[in-house]
């Protein structure tokens, strides 16, 4: 069984988190605080939500890490895939799908993520 949790993207991997690795202190701190601000209320959509439930939690943090992927921002991107992660033990793969501007958003909990191998083809 595998430890790692992947995020995918229109099926291509973006990030992978390892759980077995020890999260340093400050940014297990730093996911303290999500959870804190999160409690006081956040927006999915249109809708204000007021202390959130876990599957609330996780699909506003996945909003802000397609953000982040899109935007090239590494730092909020490992953040908020060690969130997920941490937050949702069992969770194997975030799928986001996007196409014609409408975003998909699957948590598998079921298939193991295996790694992805690139494939070179030669045209004669």
């Amino acid at each position: 069984m595998s430890n790692v949790m992947a995020v995918l993207l229109d099926g291509v991997a973006q990030l992978e988190y390892d759980r077995e690795k020890l999260l340093p202190d400050h940014q297990a701190a730093y996911l303290d605080k999500m959870d804190e601000k999160m409690a006081q209320g956040i927006s999915i959509g249109e809708e204000e939500i007021m202390n959130p439930d876990i599957n609330q939690r996780a699909q506003f943090v996945v909003a802000n890490l397609l953000h982040a992927l899109k935007t090239d921002n590494e730092q909020v991107a490992g953040a908020m895939c060690s969130y997920l992660a941490l937050r949702l033990p069992d969770l194997k793969q975030v799928k986001i799908n996007e196409q014609n501007g409408d975003v998909s958003i699957e948590f598998d909990y079921e298939n193991e993520y295996s790694n992805q191998v690139a494939v070179e083809f030669k045209l004669h």
